[in-house]
């Protein structure tokens, strides 16, 4: 069966980032693209990175009942397509959510036997760093990011796995690893290897 992963990170940690490469290093494994209401960054592009609509789109949506989850994020909102994450799991492919840790814990009340990872800084510092290397916010949203990622971090222990960002490739590599053990699960091998088990126990 395929598989929902859910992905939280305070921002700035390098969620996107991980991934990004975890997208390009592991096969049959897609992402979610999130609704927001906040305007796109340099070199962000609506549909790719996410679909961006403005608050009178979103409150549509959501009247519609179109969300998995939604949240409001640092005054904007975000919001997962209900449609998008069934045709894809439906179509076999494993699905990660990028999205906050109040949007995770809903999802975790649909979606049952979900995964959900939280990646965590190496320190505080590195987190301040990380966000002012981005060059992407002002100081003011920055601070406002800092102030915020503690409430954040706090919801680690909701999570069954915790991942430390502070050398890339090892985070990487656990993040592999997760998605490479729930694969070799045993409901998942009943169905990925039935003709070899047929053939086996025949």
């Amino acid at each position: 069966m395929s598989k929902l992963f859910i992905i939280t990170a305070a921002s700035g940690t390098g969620k996107t980032s991980l991934v990004k490469e975890l997208l390009a290093t592991t096969d049959n494994l897609s992402v979610s693209i999130s609704h927001t209401t906040r305007q796109p960054r340099p070199a962000e592009e609506n549909g790719v990175h996410y679909h961006f609509v403005d608050v009178a789109q979103f409150e549509q949506l959501l009247a519609d009942e179109a969300f998995l989850e939604h949240a409001q994020v640092f005054d904007n909102y975000y919001g997962t397509s209900k449609q998008a994450v069934q045709s894809l799991l439906d179509q076999g492919i494993d699905v990660i959510l990028e999205i906050d840790w109040q949007g995770a814990l809903q999802v975790k009340q649909k979606f049952t036997d979900a995964v959900m990872i939280f990646i965590l800084p190496p320190s505080r510092e590195a987190l301040r760093s990380r966000l002012s290397n981005r060059g992407q916010d002002s100081n003011e949203v920055i601070e406002k990011r800092l102030a915020g990622s503690l409430t954040e971090m706090r919801q680690y222990d909701k999570f069954d796995y915790v991942v430390i960002n502070d050398e890339f490739a090892v985070a990487l590599s656990d993040l592999q690893t997760i998605v490479r053990c729930h694969r070799l699960s045993t409901q998942n091998q009943q169905r990925t290897q039935a003709k070899l088990l047929g053939e086996l126990l025949g």
